[in-house]
């Protein structure tokens, strides 16, 4: 015959905490943040198509995002990603940097279009009190070593 407190014993030593981790939380979280970035990641860019001109210039070293101007191949002006038109852009561009004179802002320009343009646009800029102002171009690709018969 058993007793009634045998079967209890029996039940305790079986039972065992648990100490694995659980994993499946953790790696839920992991993914949708990876879908997040990768939705994410593509919008940071710049929108505005140009085909930017190659340079052997050096890249700038900066520590905070600038303005980006960009005037595409048939001279439309755009502060960041939203079309303005030239006499509208001071204002603009003081509104975001709050008259801030030391702003870095870049200009970049399709390589179709015509000099005077783009230089119309930094002029306009340059007189509104805008001190730091660049134009930014496409570092060459290097061409492949040609061997010599």
């Amino acid at each position: 015959m058993q007793s009634g407190g045998g079967g209890r014993r029996g039940r305790r030593s079986s039972y065992r905490p648990v100490a694995d981790i659980n994993v499946t939380p953790l790696v839920d979280v992991m993914l949708v943040l990876l879908i997040v970035f990768m939705v994410t990641a593509p919008l940071l860019t710049v929108a505005v198509p140009v085909d930017l001109p190659k340079a052997q210039a050096q890249s700038v070293k900066q520590d905070k995002e600038p303005l980006v101007i960009s005037v595409d191949a048939k001279g439309n002006v755009y502060l960041q990603e939203s079309r303005s038109e030239l006499d509208s852009l001071v204002a603009k561009l003081q509104a975001i940097t709050g008259s801030n004179p030391e702003a870095r802002i870049f200009v970049r320009g399709d390589r179709g279009v015509p000099y005077g343009r783009i230089m119309e646009v930094m002029g306009t800029i340059n007189a509104a009190g805008f001190s730091k102002v660049a134009l930014v171009a496409e570092l060459p690709t290097p061409e492949p070593s040609k061997k010599k018969k």
